[in-house]
């Protein structure tokens, strides 16, 4: 049972404020000294005999010290002098089971009908059901006491620390909280909130598994595991979850269109598409759910329809940003004066949020830019970037001392050791290096390969990485990725059927190979290479001024979060290449690299040596990937449905005056491009 918190508030006519003191002293000592607590309390009835709040914390005290049956003779009296004291005959209903007291059950019981506003009652009358196997009846009071903590005045400071994106407040007291209430599922509840968004997903997750495992009725901490799980892709387990929760509630919006959500993402996007219609045939003034249809009816290659149902959603909230930032972020379409005087419009408000606000600054940008008004459009690709990077967190220190880890790991004696270690299937084709470099082009030509499968950007290297480089406390050094070095030749090989495995849900055409376009995989290519050592390896790379900046007017829905500082942007081009060049070196023929521009001016012998290092035969559709039909994520989803064109190759020159910084970051970098300078 959890230590009961005593509510020191409770007067009498001689208290002192000497007294009071006193009281709330001894009240804080009862969580980390009990004994202190009870000497303390013990004290206070010398001078205040009879003091109801001094016996309440004398009772608890010795409870905690395993001492129930001299609790009982404090707590008894107590509540037959303080008969609607719901705190009180709490803690004799705890205090009798303790001691073995059936009927204590029924004193909770009583408890709880005195106050049913306050949650620790309800808390210990479930934990005390399902003690004694009524888990139908624990379920009950888990619910109650869900509803209760409402009124508790230290769950509402962590929820105010939380809605002011004070975490470590909000950790910090939900902590503490559920060291004196292990039980406490709502707790579970926000404290694995304050976890997701610190993007620690499996804290998150252990916890909403065991609030759920003590309330498995909590049908709100059900739908938040679905999505961190959906967060960490885990489709199966997400799936698995919203299926039980439409089974209780089948026409919910919310379960509806995270169920969607995860279709599209496994690349299901027929079915969601159609659930997003089911869904708009019942809710038809709901923005936000035109807008996810819309991301889904573009995935799927349904531009106009993408178009029409993006424009519902502006339609129904004029302020509603990110509908316009998703018709410029399909690339091809074209705005309209009224368009752009609208988002003006809406910019000029000072009351829109800064999620909306970056939102309208990225659509103007791209709006201007195709209007050749390129001052005013990097203003505004400036802007909204400006507002996104105080929302993300990036270490450049972090990401240049992971490479620098990583060249000292990843030597050739390194590989040479460990020669046979691993998976063995050669079905993986990574495509890695930095977004908007051309490689959902690359992916598109080998997806346009009879045996070669394309899937999406896929987020299971980096969970493994996570994991290979949890920390016990966040203030300590990662310790990836060297613990890729303590792996055994056992663990390397689980660890690379681990990832085939979480893949195969992406493969829906029975092809003997499948490609991984997750770009950020360049910074574990030492794992990659460990886990997965005939799987192929492409490097995608552009012109770093036509890269960089391409990405920094580039809102990403998560992730890439050095592309919102042109510093940033310059710095993280370059580790890229140092980290690239140092593999070259150690493992010489690993890796394949298509430079954009060749590809784009020379596409046959391009096509042709990409396809010969997969060990493919050359298909001569991979030379007209624009004609191949399947659902793309990216950001140049409808730029790869054209044919390879050569247009926007230099397009970045447009704005040369106000790309400096940029230039300037990438130095030698730059200069020696395609070449890579000496090390």
């Amino acid at each position: 049972m959890a230590i009961v918190t005593v509510d020191t508030n409770l007067r009498v006519e001689d208290s002192t404020a000497t007294l009071e003191a006193a009281l709330a002293h001894a009240g804080r000592l009862l969580r980390a000294s009990p004994s202190l607590a009870l000497e303390q309390a013990e004290e206070i009835l010398a001078v205040a005999p009879a003091h109801p709040g001094a016996l309440l914390i004398q009772a608890v005290a010795l409870r905690a010290l395993g001492r129930a049956r001299e609790a009982l003779i404090v707590l008894q009296p107590l509540c037959s002098a303080q008969p609607h004291w719901a705190q009180a005959r709490c803690e004799l209903g705890v205090t009798l089971l303790a001691a073995g007291d059936a009927s204590g059950l029924g004193v909770l019981e009583a408890a709880a009908r005195l106050d049913p506003r306050r949650g620790e009652t309800w808390l210990a009358l479930a934990d005390a059901r399902r003690e004694l196997g009524d888990e139908a009846g624990a379920d009950l009071a888990y619910a109650q006491h869900i509803r209760a903590a409402t009124n508790d005045s230290q769950l509402m400071h962590a929820a105010a620390a939380l809605c002011d994106g004070r975490l470590g407040v909000a950790e910090g007291l939900l902590k503490d909280r559920l060291k004196t209430h292990p039980t406490d599922v709502a707790t579970m509840r926000m404290l694995a909130e304050v976890a997701a968004r610190l993007a620690r997903y499996g804290d998150a997750e252990a916890l909403l598994s065991r609030a759920l495992e003590l309330a498995p009725k909590f049908t709100p901490a059900r739908h938040n595991l679905a999505i961190v799980l959906h967060r960490q892709n885990k489709p199966e387990a997400a799936l698995a979850q919203i299926d039980h929760l439409l089974t209780q509630d089948p026409h919910n919006p919310g379960f509806l269109n995270l169920k969607a959500a995860i279709l599209a993402r496994i690349g299901d996007v027929d079915t969601a598409i159609k659930l997003y219609a089911d869904l708009l045939g019942a809710y038809p003034n709901n923005p936000k759910v035109w807008m996810s249809s819309g991301h889904a009816l573009k995935t799927a290659a349904k531009t106009d329809q993408a178009i029409n149902a993006y424009r519902r959603a502006i339609a129904l909230n004029a302020d509603l940003g990110e509908a316009y930032w998703s018709l410029a972020n399909l690339k091809t379409f074209a705005f309209t004066d009224e368009d752009v005087a609208a988002m003006q419009a809406r910019l000029a408000a000072p009351a829109l949020g800064d999620e909306d606000r970056l939102h309208f600054h990225f659509a103007l940008g791209k709006a201007l830019e195709d209007r050749a008004a390129y001052g005013e459009s990097f203003a505004h690709y400036q802007a909204g970037a400006s507002l996104r990077r105080a929302q993300v967190e990036f270490d450049a220190d972090a990401v240049s001392a992971l490479v620098a880890r990583s060249k000292a790991l990843f030597t050739a004696q390194y590989f040479q050791a460990r020669k046979g270690w691993g998976a063995q299937a050669d079905d993986p084709i990574f495509v890695l290096g930095l977004p908007r470099a051309g490689s959902t082009l690359v992916e598109q030509i080998l997806a346009s390969h009879s045996l070669v499968e394309g899937t999406q950007e896929l987020p299971d290297i980096i969970a493994i990485a996570g994991e290979l480089g949890e920390r016990r406390r966040r203030d300590e050094e990662s310790p990836y990725p060297q613990s890729i070095g303590a792996l055994d030749a056992a663990r390397a090989q689980e660890l690379g059927e681990a990832y085939l495995s979480r893949t195969r849900i992406h493969r829906k055409l029975g092809r003997p190979f499948f490609i991984d376009k997750m770009p950020n995989n360049f910074l574990h290519l030492g794992l990659i290479l460990t886990l997965l050592p005939n799987a192929k390896i492409i490097d995608a790379r552009r012109h770093p001024m036509a890269c960089c900046f391409s990405a920094f007017k580039q809102h990403f829905a998560r992730g890439q979060s050095f592309s919102y500082a042109l510093d940033d942007l310059s710095r993280y081009y370059r580790d890229y290449v140092a980290l690239m060049a140092h593999f070259d070196a150690v493992a010489p023929g690993r890796v394949h690299r298509v430079i954009y521009e060749r590809m784009v001016e020379d596409t046959q012998t391009q096509v042709r040596a990409l396809l010969a290092y997969c060990g493919l035969p050359f298909e001569e559709a991979c030379l007209r990937p624009h004609e191949t039909a399947r659902a793309v994520r990216t950001a140049s989803s409808e730029q790869v449905r054209r044919p390879i064109y050569q247009e926007g190759l230099d397009h970045w020159k447009n704005y040369e005056p106000w790309l400096e910084p940029l230039a300037r970051g990438l130095g030698d970098v730059l200069e020696t491009y395609p070449d890579v300078p000496p090390r």
